[in-house]
Parts: structure tokens; C-alpha cells; sequence
């Protein structure tokens, strides 16, 4: 038996008036993700534990079958498991954003435009951050590149007592009220301000400019935490696995979670990544002898942070054409499982996430269960009369199905 998630990052929404108040999920065209709902068991789980942010970290981490109450140490340490950060047990890891603020002169008076400088593509921010490292590196920072506009600042024997707000949930609004807070707030706050002098002239960001594209005017520092431990997956389900995603974080709880990190040219974190290759990727791995594939698209999530709601309505069925279709087609010389979800919403109306429960779908090749529903959505999965309270315990569901 073979075992698949497909976690569409951020999938679920609320209804939209400009969809004639449909949701995305209601309103794209994706037939193959719709058969699953018409012939699995349809459902609603609750991803994050009441009292946790509504991340992608806590609520992956729930997918992945670990309590986030007892395994959540915070968002960065997981991402620098995957970039190869190794970390002290006294380090503190901090998410690094390159972000684009408005231009006032004061710090505290500019407005957060873009979190993520424009999508900026990697080449360009390994630069940035180079110089960062260059300028401010010491015995107790370090600056680590990453993917894209994620990147990691390494803390030595640093201060958890600290308030951050990611990037993602101020868009558009004046930065003053969201700047660190907390012992050792004044160090970090002094370090996003001097950022903004370096990036200000620096080549990358000129030339960024002359082609219409944001700049990456300051870092911006947040989600902060310490080195985590997860028990193996392989320990709690007996299972070989992978884990296919563009994000350090996703690849990060994977990878502590003793599964194989799948890397896929043209993945990308966006709308335009390469959705083909991460189903050709799973099915390789399956043959090769995983049990177990975690396939992790970020696409929908993005769309819904920018607010771009034709991008979220395309990135949902081109998850549906171009790798649940070949997915599907190339399972079949097996008997498998498949378990579809978001792992949290990311509302367009908001642009940011919200803990409200996701639809699932399981479906089961070798006993498929007709029902009701006309096809995959919020409102169809909550008819359903299925709830998951403990989102951590999916998992189970998927590999045993008499569990509860």
C-alpha cells in the first residue's frame, strides 16, 4: 500500500463576491480533485490547536501526525533544518523576510507594501543577504541565505521572550505598531533599521528598480524559536517516506521527521512553479520504495497573501490538472491512499491565515465510498457531518482506516 498527501497550501477561503460569492475551491475547474470527494470520505479537520498562530508551521505539523501543542518550538528552527543550519541548543533562529517598506525617512512611520520584496528571485537575494552578512555578521548574529524572499538569522544564546509579527499579516499597513517588542527587541529592531541602509544602494535593489520591480528595502525579523525533536515517522507509522516542497519549512519538519527531502528543478514557492515535476518526483520515490510521499504546494497560499484572486482560483486547478491528473494516473499500477487538504486557510478578504478547520478527502483505490457530495469544497465538507478535532491524529485516519 502506498500512502500520499497533497497539502495545497492556504487552498481554503471564504466566499468571494467577485466568484458571485464562491469560494476558490467552488469556483476553479478541477475535475480530478472533485472524483476524490465524490468517491472518498469528505470531512473537516482542525489543523491548529486553539491558542497557537494560525502558521503553516503549526498546521503542517499536524498534518504530519505530530501534536503542534507538545513538538511546536517556533517557525525558523524548522526552516534551518532544511537549509542545513546547525544549530546550538542555546541558538535562537529567526526567520530573516526581505520586504519592500515605503520610503518615509523614520523607520517607524513607513507602511509595509510587499513581504516579500516582490517575489524576488533567489540569485538576487543570496546577494542581499551576502552584504547583510558581510555588514553584520558577529559573534552573536548570523545571517544565513535561503529561498526567495525566506531567509535565516541565527542568534546565539538569544532571547525567546520576544513579540514578532510576521510580514504576511500587515500588508499595507503602517509598520509602528508591529516593530519587535520584548527583552532584546531594541538588538533586532537596530539591526532591520541599519538594513535599510545597506540594501538602499546596493546593485541588486537599483536594477530591481529599473525594471519595475520592488526592491528588498529591509529585512524584517520573525518567528523566532529554538532546535526542535520529532520523533521519526518511520517510528510512528512503520513507514519509509519523502517530502516534496519548495519551503525549507515544510522540507524542515520532513526532513526532523526522518523523511527523505525531495528537490525538483523549477519548484518555486509561486504560482509558477513546477507542478508536473513534483507528481513525477512522487511517483519516482514510490517506486524506488517509499511508502509514504508529503507533496507540499505553496501556490494557493501566496495568491492569497497578495489577494490575487484569478491567481488563487488558477493555482487550485493548475494543482488539479498538472499534478493531482498525472499523480492519479501513475498511482494506478498501485494500491493506495490519498489524503488532499489545506493545511489552514489563507482568505483572500484577509491575506493572511486563519485557524477555521479545512475540507479533507481521503480516498482509498481499493475501496472507493460513493457519496453525496457534488464535489470538493468547504461547504460540501462540512455537510459531510465528519469533524477532526485533533488535527494530528488525520494521519492515522489515512494509514488506519478503522481509526478514529
Amino acid at each position: 500500500m502506498k500512502y500520499i498527501v497533497l497539502l495545497g497550501d492556504g487552498m481554503a477561503d471564504y466566499p468571494v463576491a467577485e466568484l458571485n460569492n464562491k469560494t476558490p475551491l467552488e469556483a476553479a475547474d478541477k475535475p480530478n480533485m472533485d472524483y476524490l470527494a465524490q468517491n472518498g470520505e469528505m470531512g473537516l479537520v482542525k489543523t491548529v490547536p486553539d491558542g497557537l498562530h494560525p502558521g503553516s508551521d503549526v498546521a503542517n505539523l499536524s498534518v504530519f501526525g505530530y501534536d503542534p501543542r507538545v513538538h511546536y518550538t517556533g517557525r525558523s528552527p524548522l526552516e534551518a533544518v532544511s537549509m542545513g543550519i546547525s544549530l546550538g541548543d542555546k541558538d535562537v533562529a529567526i526567520r530573516c523576510n526581505l520586504v519592500t517598506l515605503s520610503d518615509e525617512e523614520n523607520y517607524e512611520d513607513k507602511t509595509m507594501i510587499d513581504y516579500s520584496s516582490g517575489e524576488i528571485t533567489t540569485a538576487e537575494s543570496r546577494e542581499l543577504i551576502r552584504t547583510i552578512a558581510e555588514k553584520f555578521n558577529d559573534d552573536s548574529f548570523a545571517f544565513y541565505p535561503g529561498i526567495s524572499y525566506r531567509h535565516c538569522l541565527v542568534w546565539k544564546n538569544g532571547n525567546l521572550s520576544l513579540n514578532l509579527t510576521p510580514p504576511h499579516d500587515i500588508s499595507g499597513r503602517k509598520v509602528l505598531d508591529y516593530l519587535p517588542k520584548g527583552e532584546g527587541s531594541d538588538i533586532l529592531l537596530s539591526l532591520m533599521k541599519k538594513s535599510t541602509e545597506v540594501l538602499k544602494e546596493h546593485p541588486v535593489n537599483k536594477n530591481r528598480i529599473k525594471n519595475g520591480l520592488n526592491p528588498a528595502t529591509s529585512i524584517w525579523l520573525w518567528g523566532q524559536g529554538k532546535k526542535p525533536s520529532l520523533n521519526t515517522f518511520h517510528d510512528k507509522f512503520g513507514l519509509k517516506g519523502s517530502v516534496i516542497s519548495a519551503v525549507d519549512l515544510v522540507r524542515g519538519i520532513g526532513i526532523l521527521a526522518g523523511l527523505k527531502p525531495v528537490y525538483v528543478e523549477g519548484a518555486t514557492g509561486n504560482i509558477h512553479t513546477n507542478y508536473s515535476g513534483k507528481a513525477l518526483a512522487a511517483l519516482k520515490e514510490l517506486e524506488s520504495g517509499s511508502d509514504f510521499v508529503y507533496i507540499h504546494v505553496e501556490a494557493p497560499d501566496e495568491c492569497g497573501h497578495q489577494g490575487l484572486t484569478e491567481g488563487k482560483v488558477k493555482s487550485i486547478e493548475l494543482i488539479d490538472s498538472e499534478l493531482l491528473g498525472p499523480l492519479l494516473k501513475g498511482l494506478s499500477k498501485w494500491d493506495y491512499s490519498i489524503l488532499l487538504l489545506p493545511d489552514h486557510p489563507t482568505p483572500l478578504s484577509i491575506k493572511t491565515h486563519s485557524a477555521d478547520p479545512v475540507p479533507y478527502v481521503i480516498y482509498r483505490k481499493g475501496n472507493p465510498a460513493k457519496s453525496k457530495n457534488t464535489g470538493y469544497s468547504e461547504k460540501n465538507a462540512a455537510s459531510a457531518g465528519i469533524f477532526i478535532e485533533e488535527g494530528y491524529k488525520l494521519i492515522e485516519r489515512l494509514i488506519n482506516p478503522g481509526a478514529p
